[in-house]
């Protein structure tokens, strides 16, 4: 409940900070960058170096790489039909293909599937979720954002390179063996915790829900990809190989099923990306997956 009304807190102040008028109009920006640069590499050197890795917990780690792979291809044909643009099918992808796997998912496990299961769930928002948003990611927004109209593969790549939450990963994997000094597992700590305020700040100061009229049909199709259709084809597709361990294909499954990733969205503003769609997919997908989420968990529980 504590973390509920954390997400709703922060997200009202944002909205109460724009309509004051309290900060410049390149606030978002700012808080955009502190996300991305300070608490968003923060949390991985925190969590990525402290994963314990297993064969038998491949498929769950693998499951944000399916799902993004599949949004990715979805966003594209669907932008085909409807006539999207770039930005918007890039938006699409991001925070459609992402699952908020850390701060809602986690207290969501602990809720419905028990404490037991919490490990598995960093597991998958580590290597799966963060990861992703870390390599491929990166990628889509490079690709898609309104100064790549012309791919330049070396470029891309040097962007990825340089993305300071895909170098905290690397180092976080090559600290591994080592352990951190108390003073610096604390401080990386506390830094990670200011990346959910923070970026929920960022994304209600943003939000402005005249928008809809104009992005309603992109913003329907990619909370209907992300909260229905994603999951059902990652149960199809990973029930045959987990059905000896149902209860981590269940936890699996309903890791996919959570609303949009705030990491992503940042990223896709920070690329420019249809920011008023990215703010609405996560201001409306997060609020929306507290309805859809306890289905799921039901209707997993019946099979």
């Amino acid at each position: 409940m504590n973390n509920y009304l954390l997400l709703a807190a922060c997200f009202l102040l944002g909205i109460l900070l724009r309509r004051s008028g309290r900060l410049p109009n390149n606030a978002a920006a700012a808080l955009n960058g502190y996300v991305v640069n300070i608490s968003l590499p923060a949390l991985t050197l925190t969590y990525v170096h402290g994963l314990q890795l297993h064969a038998n917990l491949i498929l769950p780690a693998l499951m944000a790489w399916v799902m993004f792979g599949i949004g990715c291809g979805f966003f594209w044909l669907v932008a085909k039909v409807f006539g999207f643009s770039r930005a918007t099918t890039g938006a699409l992808s991001l925070t459609g293909g992402l699952a908020n796997t850390s701060f809602v998912g986690l207290p969501m496990i602990e809720t419905f599937y028990g404490s037991q299961y919490l490990g598995l769930g960093i597991l998958i928002d580590q290597l799966g979720s963060y990861f992703v948003l870390s390599t491929l990611g990166i990628l889509v927004a490079s690709i898609y954002s309104s100064s790549a109209r012309t791919v330049d593969p070396k470029g891309v790549i040097r962007k990825i390179v340089l993305f300071v939450p895909f170098q905290a990963f690397v180092l976080a994997l090559l600290l591994m063996p080592f352990e951190y000094p108390v003073w610096l597992g604390e401080l990386l700590k506390r830094l990670g915790t200011t990346l959910v305020p923070i970026a929920l700040v960022s994304v209600g100061y943003q939000l402005q829900l005249s928008h809809v009229r104009g992005k309603a049909s992109a913003l329907i199709v990619g909370l209907f990809f992300k909260l229905v259709v994603g999951p059902a084809l990652i149960l199809l597709l990973f029930a045959g190989a987990l059905r000896a361990d149902w209860q981590v294909l269940s936890v699996t499954v309903f890791e996919s099923a959570m609303g949009p990733m705030i990491g992503a969205s940042i990223i896709a503003m920070d690329h420019e990306l249809d920011p008023p769609l990215v703010t609405l997919m996560v201001g409306v997908g997060i609020p929306l997956s507290f309805l859809t989420l306890p289905a799921w968990w039901y209707f997993l529980g019946t099979l």
